[in-house]
């Protein structure tokens, strides 16, 4: 299994941690801002990926440029 925030659980269609990320996220755009909600979503999302061990997140446009990049220095 890839440990990329953008690798897909096989349970699930979402990428890993990626309810947390999106969780907080929103917490940050939410006006007003709740600074103890979005810590508690920051800590969630900490949580998940340290028990993931996700190592990086890749937007798919992110994903697929370095998938390009990769392949030019093969």
């Amino acid at each position: 299994m890839d440990q990329s925030g953008v690798s897909q659980s096989k349970s699930q269609s979402e990428p890993v941690c990626g309810k947390e990320a999106l969780d907080l996220l929103n917490c940050v755009t939410q006006s007003p801002y709740d600074q103890d909600k979005c810590l508690r979503l920051l800590q969630s999302l900490r949580d998940c990926v340290l028990n993931k061990k996700v190592k990086k997140f890749l937007l798919t446009d992110q994903e697929q440029q370095e998938a390009n990049t990769t392949g030019k220095k093969a």
